[in-house]
């Protein structure tokens, strides 16, 4: 991820910071001095430049403190960061991009000598020898080999057809031989469920189970039962691709002192040269060679899923998913790598491509190189006579490979007029070559049973030949997914038809075929160049490796740029074959006026599949800009976005799950409340007691016996959980003053004041009350959920907006244990444990607090209420919580003192009409609205929010006011997030909603259903009638007074 440089701590991860939006935007010195627009435009205009622009941060999980950076918006790159208060650093400039190395042409060592082949071997002599393996696909059961994965061992046991298509419901066939592929995905039954699964890219084991999916997959009911974690890796040069180019980059940086990690998706090193059969020997010396080094650190199974800023890579390493059910308890499955390089060589490699020909999709369809590699890499024969179908030289090895193995290869079709020396080397192997050619259908239904042939760009002149296997190549496509995510840009090479990598941003290089170099000399020296320019770049010295001979290959004939084929009339040609797309749907998207590749991709949906598009990504650009009539170059590809290969959700949570994804957090009382059977709520991450069932009862009917003991005779809460926050220093009453919408510097030592905090554009942020210690010292206490919110609400402001201000603020929630005491027989509860504590109330009047004892611990007792009772709130250690817990209960067990959890307190708080702040409110709510005028000082020169309470839209009369609703029948309950009409019939949509209920409950005290909402002019409708549509009816309610339970307050002091 970025790495942002804190000014106090250093470099960072972006995952410590908060973004507090643009800098330099000071809070005006007198708001009241501005006109409305001129505050509107502080309050919601911000800039939005591409480039450099200054930025406010908080280093939230390191050292707390805001600073400001500048960063360069269309790049991520932090250019300078400096303290908040400081200037602006002046002239600053991006890093520039890099271009990539310009491959140099790798002279031939062997003049024209013909090329050394594998001798043929019959594929079945391959496997011989390996340990048998028993899989079940689609309820029927299947043997493989050791090393098979399961699209290899389908094809070994001549399964052809793996899927169906996702909206066509067309047989679809194993298409590719790599993580590629678009047909084949399957979904693991066992030993646990995974879906949508590419079948090339599964490792057979022993005991599979696995099912052919329609393009969707399932997820599982049940917990995995796996473990997943995660690790920091840290290297000099991080290699991807352990194919000719990566293995010739680590063996040049190998043995230099560098830290090396070189990360390959596949099981065994060699990439591409796997499915090619050369150069075995060698890659086995460096395979060998690269274990056995000190510094360098081999990952196998391991796939580079995205690349980030500041050259932070992840990936993914299959540690025993291809154990099954044999896999050791004690590993983890799936390990996720963050790894920090100092510098990148992206070998990662090429993906070929297919062309948009009729009925292309049939099972028996399959890319050239993938035939070939499931021949030499597994010994499986993809089919028994083949036509090879291609634009390119590629796909002549292939034909050539399977022609000594024993496949009878009808025809190679070649679209280019004359192809050159490797068609003359497929003639002289008793191959026939259709020069100036091209496939234009095919036959068969579960697999392919015919091939049709005609002169290119034309559809008479036809041959047909039988055929189970059609081998197509459309030219490569470099695998620059990664170098794309890294910011690097990507350029058209006219002579190879496709995308390479150009300027990079970062320490990155990329070689091999994924730079667009396709000859294995010159694949093997830019890959040992690449490797020895990175560690040189980091002060170490390289070897010059040992890079093996390559014998001549025939001399090249460039590719035809083909990306459509013409065909019979009707039948469909796909572009996209997981998604289903073909040539017209994407004819259709260009005729409605779309002339993007982004924005044909998203009206067709090719290339959203979980390929992404490595096989259709080039075609369908090719396909539109022939629509369009205008070059490929043109048009650009889709933005490359990680994960380059779907990621688990599982792997990706790691150790993140359950109670470590999002922490626990329980009072020093929450054993007791287990033990008497409380259920919970999960509120700011804290578990609170919901309400305590007794014997049976339902929720509805305990939480009416609790009320009832809090309204008659006495009850306690565990409160523990509201925020607290510790504010001292000699201007700390000018700084609360600021925050919240009354005085509280007029506060008097001993006294509490109730208060409410806005945004600067007036709405209602959070509520609590305020506490003054002493002359410089206050305690503020907040809801439960916004308490680390409000901390750094806090701290923004006094560090960017008024670092004038000593003042010091500090979390104590967890310090203190709270416990609500609540009826009126509490003061005789409080009074028979505080002796020394007077509590009449001339002596301990309401919003007063004390310092005493009670039951022999040390307290800090206030008289507050959020029930409309008299209540007292009493402070403790959160070690002694239980013993003034117990000590409660004992004192209380007289009066039959009862344990109420939140729903009862919601309900006492809402018959008194006291709002909780995200529940009554939503954001676009005053003070004003919820009818507190009264707590919004007039006498203060400024707060914020003050400015904002004073533009016309704040006090037009139709703004949603708080208020009490009154169900016509006492037994109706009204769901929470109902809507309010005005007619007793619903007009025709779209319906005049006056507004909603926010909180509704069933009453003891009032006997009787009950709910709070914001209505539209609420205060002016009281007494009027309204209608709340509850499933297909609607009820009748009246508006009524938000406090409907002693409205006098005569009950507060007993």
């Amino acid at each position: 991820m970025l790495l942002i440089p804190c000014p106090w701590c250093g470099p960072r991860d972006e995952a410590e910071f908060h973004y507090g939006g643009q800098a330099h935007v000071a809070y005006p010195a007198d708001p009241s001095a501005l006109t409305d627009e001129e505050w509107a435009k502080y309050l919601f205009f911000r800039a939005n430049p591409k480039g450099p622009f200054a930025e406010r941060w908080s280093h939230s999980a390191g050292c707390r403190r805001w600073f400001n950076a500048v960063r360069d918006t269309s790049t991520n790159e932090v250019l300078a960061v400096y303290r908040a208060g400081e200037e602006r650093p002046e002239a600053l400039e991006p890093r520039p991009l890099v271009s990539q190395p310009v491959p140099v042409p790798v002279p031939s060592e062997s003049g024209s000598a013909p090329m050394a082949r594998p001798e043929a071997e019959h594929p079945e002599r391959r496997r011989a020898g390996r340990r048998t393996l028993t899989f079940t696909f689609d309820g029927v059961e299947y043997q493989g080999v050791e090393g098979d994965t399961l699209a290899s061992a389908l094809l070994a046991c001549g399964v052809v057809a793996a899927a169906t298509s996702i909206k066509l419901g067309r047989p679809r066939g194993i298409f590719s031989a790599g993580v590629e592929e678009p047909n084949a995905v399957v979904q693991i039954e066992e030993p646990f469920p995974e879906p949508m699964l590419p079948a090339p890219a599964v490792e057979l084991y022993d005991g599979l189970v696995a099912t052919s999916l329609p393009g969707q997959g399932r997820l599982a009911t049940e917990p995995d039962p796996a473990r997943y974690d995660a690790v920091h890796d840290h290297c000099d040069l991080l290699i991807v691709g352990a194919g000719p180019a990566g293995l010739a980059a680590a063996a040049a940086a190998a043995g230099s002192g560098a830290r090396v990690i070189v990360a390959d998706e596949h099981p065994e090193l060699g990439g591409s040269l796997l499915g090619t059969g050369e150069l075995p020997d060698w890659v086995g010396e460096i395979g060998a060679r690269l274990d056995a080094a000190p510094d360098v650190r081999v990952l196998r199974r391991t796939t580079v899923f995205g690349y980030y800023d500041d050259n932070h890579l992840l990936a993914v390493e299959r540690r025993t998913n291809h154990l099954g059910a044999q896999a050791p308890a004690g590993v983890s499955r799936e390990r996720v790598h963050r790894i920090r390089a100092r510098r990148v060589v992206l070998a990662t490699g090429a993906h070929e491509r297919s062309l948009a020909f009729a009925d292309n999709d049939r099972p028996g369809v399959m890319l050239a190189a993938s035939a070939r590699t499931y021949l030499h890499r597994h010994g499986v024969l993809a089919g028994r006579h083949a036509v090879v179908f291609t634009t390119n030289d590629s796909a002549y090895a292939a034909a050539l490979d399977l022609a000594a193995a024993g496949v009878d290869i009808a025809a190679v079709v070649d679209t280019r007029p004359e192809p050159g020396a490797w068609a003359d080397r497929a003639r002289a192997a008793g191959i026939e070559v259709l020069p100036g050619h091209a496939v234009i259908g095919t036959e068969g239904e579960a697999r392919l049973t015919a091939v049709t042939v005609a002169p290119y760009g034309q559809t008479t002149g036809q041959r047909e030949f039988t055929a189970d296997l059609l081998l197509v190549s459309g030219g490569w496509n470099p695998v620059a997914h990664l170098f794309s995510q890294s910011g690097g840009k990507l350029r058209h090479d006219e002579t190879l038809g496709t995308f390479v990598p150009d300027a990079g941003r970062q320490a990155v290089e990329v070689a091999g075929s994924a730079s667009g170099v396709f000859d294995l000399a010159g694949v093997l020296a830019q890959g040992a160049a690449a490797g020895a320019r990175a560690i040189e770049a980091e002060g170490y010295t390289p070897e010059a490796p040992s890079l093996p001979q390559v014998p001549a290959q025939p001399l090249p004939t460039p590719p035809m740029h083909v990306f459509t084929v013409p065909g019979r009339e009707g039948a469909p040609r796909f572009v996209d074959l997981q998604r289903d797309v073909t040539m017209d749907d994407l004819a259709r998207a260009t005729g409605a006026g779309l002339s993007s590749v982004e924005h044909t991709k998203r009206y067709t949906t090719a290339g959203t599949a979980n390929d992404q598009g490595k096989t259709a990504g080039v075609l369908a650009g090719g396909v539109v800009a022939e629509l369009l009539g205008v070059d490929v170059s043109a048009l650009g590809t889709t933005t490359f976005r990680p994960p380059y290969t779907p990621v688990s959700f599982a792997a990706l949570a790691g150790r993140d799950r359950g109670a470590l994804s999002d922490p626990v957090r329980t009072t020093a009382l929450h054993e007791w409340h287990v033990g008497q059977g409380a259920l919970f709520e999960n509120v700011g991450q804290w578990k609170r007691p919901w309400y305590y069932p007794q014997d049976g009862e339902d929720m509805e009917t305990a939480v009416l016996r609790e009320c009832a003991a809090a309204r008659d005779g006495v009850a306690f809460m565990d409160a523990s959980t509201l925020g607290k926050i510790d504010v001292q220093g000699p201007d700390a009453g000018v700084f609360l003053d600021l925050l919240y919408t009354n005085m509280m510097s007029t506060l008097k030592v001993g006294m509490i004041r109730y208060g409410v905090m806005c945004r600067p554009d007036g709405m209602v942020f959070d509520d609590g009350t305020v506490i003054r210690l002493a002359p410089d010292r206050f305690l503020v206490t907040t809801t439960t959920g916004n308490a680390a919110i409000v901390l750094d609400w806090m701290e923004e402001w006094l560090q960017t907006e008024w670092p004038e201000l000593k003042v010091h603020c500090t979390s104590v929630t967890e310090q203190w244990a709270t416990v609500a005491l609540v009826g009126p027989r509490s003061r005789e509860v409080l009074g028979s444990l505080a002796p020394r504590l007077a509590v009449a109330n001339d002596d301990f009047p309401f919003m007063a607090w004390r310092e005493t004892t009670v039951a022999g611990i040390e307290a800090r007792v206030c008289r507050i209420s959020f029930s409309g009772e008299l209540a007292y709130e009493i402070n403790v250690s959160p070690w002694q919580a239980l013993a003034l817990w117990e000590a409660l209960y004992e004192a209380g067990a007289p009066y039959g003192i009862t344990p109420y959890g939140t729903e009862t307190m919601h309900v006492l708080r809402a018959e008194k009409g006291y709002p909780i702040i995200g529940q009554d409110t939503d954001g676009t709510v005053t003070p004003q609205d919820l009818g507190m005028g009264w707590a919004v000082s007039k006498k203060k020169r400024d707060f914020l929010g003050k400015r904002s309470h004073a533009r016309a839209d704040t006090g037009r009369p139709d703004r949603k006011h708080l208020v009490g609703l009154l169900p016509e029948d006492p037994g109706t309950f009204l769901p929470e997030g109902t809507h309010l009409v005005a007619e007793s019939v619903l007009p025709a949509p779209p319906v005049p909603m006056l507004g909603h209920v926010t909180s509704s409950y069933r009453s003891a005290a009032l006997g009787r259903t009950f709910a709070l909402a914001l209505i539209k002019g609420g205060r002016d409708r009281i007494g009027e009638r309204l209608y709340a549509p509850v499933g297909d009816r609607l009820v009748p309610v009246t508006v009524a007074s938000p406090v409907l339970y002693d409205p006098e307050g005569a009950r507060r002091d007993g």
